[in-house]
């Protein structure tokens, strides 16, 4: 298979010899025990010219796929077994990154300490090839087909208020009665200014009021903690607030479904040995913090109805 798809990928027998450090006659034969193995012709050959047979150009994509397969399971295997040195940059949310990736990387850093770390905390999408990192958490649908993911786990946004606010406000019992309430709203390039929802699988979008409106996530936490209004989270950020029930988790039975968390990096075959050896370290932990807040908002919601 390998001698085949060299053979293409060089355009003649000869080529494909010099990159494979074997004589054209090797490769010949190596064709010709392919060919009569599966039965077909793969390649149409004359003195002057090569060119695929249908079933060639059918069997090509399968081989290069399948060899492009190989190669990254033993780059893996090899990756752990070689000592992660050199410089690993890592983005991550902000808040994300200050409450779970920050502790990560210290204690890799702390097994590692021949490495040098870069930490970018960025509440925005960075391009991973063009800015040079070489790790990344994202939050959300992976729409680029040149990332590898590794998914974390999920998370959901979750809408909720203090206690001493629903004493003076009262609770909301369906999405559309938030416009009679008081709002803070976080602001940023990749959040809408509407409150999305869902009933019964049909989409509800609530357009709020902006009684207070910041891009800042802890000011507004605080904000919804004072009793100011109600916030709309991602629950990992608000689990301490949840858990300890000064923050109330309201219309969960309208939220969307979570939202991926995943590390990503832009392609398994140039994986390096810091790379793998960080994923494999942090990976569990930060499986385990999403766990914890998504537990801690159910458990929240649960408190509060009974």
């Amino acid at each position: 298979m390998t001698t085949f798809v060299r053979i293409v990928e060089a355009g003649s027998l000869t080529a494909a010899a010099d990159r494979l450090g074997t004589s054209p006659t090797s490769v010949v034969r190596s064709l010709s025990g392919l060919e009569r193995a599966l039965g077909v012709r793969l390649l149409n050959r004359t003195t002057r010219r090569m060119a695929l047979t249908d079933e060639g150009r059918e069997y090509f994509e399968r081989c290069r796929h399948l060899l492009q397969d190989i190669e990254e399971a033993e780059a893996a295997l090899l990756a752990r077994q070689v000592k992660p040195a050199g410089r690993l940059v890592i983005t991550a949310p902000v808040m994300f990154g200050r409450l779970h990736v920050g502790p990560a990387v210290t204690d890799f850093l702390a097994a590692y300490p021949e490495l040098r770390i870069e930490l970018l905390l960025l509440d925005r999408v960075v391009d991973l090839i063009h800015e040079g990192i070489d790790l990344a958490v994202r939050i959300g649908t992976l729409p680029e087909s040149s990332l590898v993911a590794v998914p974390l786990g999920t998370t959901g946004r979750v809408v909720c208020a203090s206690p001493e606010y629903l004493a003076r406000h009262g609770q909301p019992e369906n999405p559309a009665e938030l416009q009679k309430h008081r709002a803070i709203r976080i602001t940023g390039s990749s959040l809408e200014p509407d409150w999305s929802f869902q009933e019964n699988g049909r989409p509800l979008r609530v357009t709020m009021p902006e009684n207070l409106s910041t891009n800042h996530i802890d000011f507004a936490i605080d904000a919804c903690l004072k009793g100011l209004g109600c916030g709309r989270f991602l629950a990992y950020q608000v689990r301490e607030q949840l858990a300890a029930g000064k923050l109330v988790r309201l219309l969960s039975a309208y939220e969307l479904p979570p939202v991926p968390v995943n590390f990503a990096y832009p392609h398994a075959r140039l994986l390096s040995s810091r790379v793998r050896a960080f994923i494999d370290r942090a990976a569990p932990q930060l499986r385990e913090k999403l766990i914890e807040a998504r537990d801690a908002s159910d458990s929240a919601a649960a408190r509060w109805q009974k």
